[in-house]
């Protein structure tokens, strides 16, 4: 039997609904590390469910490395202008910002490519797929550039 703590832990630690909790830690026979992996699954299926929707609202945000000389601006782009306007994408934004300023990827492909550098046991991709599933929208990395001084 499952109980609501365990349900509401697994809730505080993935942000992912209730009922999608619940339902991994029966399936994971109350294996919290086989839930967040069952969540973790569902989440990519999610994302590549919703990839084919339109994405025309979103940010735009910079990143200015503290030593001033590397600069990101960067368009990530989702379906409805109230999730652009949620913490949690927000975060998104910046993070790839950063994450772009970091590492220098040369292409989108490159980019989703790379160990995300808060947390390098998940890529770029994984941190997208992983937003997608929190937030409930596609969302996709329109346009990005990265200037560095004497370049």
């Amino acid at each position: 039997m499952i109980s609501g703590k365990d349900v509401s832990k697994l809730r505080a630690e993935t942000s992912v609904g209730i009922m999608d909790c619940k339902k991994a830690l029966e399936k994971a026979k109350g294996d919290f590390k086989k839930a967040k992996e069952l969540l973790k699954k569902k989440g990519t299926i999610k994302a590549a469910k919703k990839s084919e929707r339109t994405a025309n609202q979103g940010i735009i945000t910079s990143y200015i490395h503290a030593n001033g000389k590397i600069g990101v601006l960067i368009e990530l782009s989702c379906e409805t202008d109230f999730a652009a306007k949620n913490p949690l994408f927000n975060q998104l934004a910046h993070d790839i910002a950063m994450q772009i300023a970091s590492m220098n990827p040369k292409s989108e492909k490159e980019l989703f490519g790379q160990d995300f550098i808060k947390d390098p046991d998940m890529t770029v991709k994984e941190l997208m797929e992983e937003n997608i599933s929190k937030i409930g929208e596609n969302i996709k990395v329109k346009r990005l550039i990265r200037y560095q001084l004497g370049e």
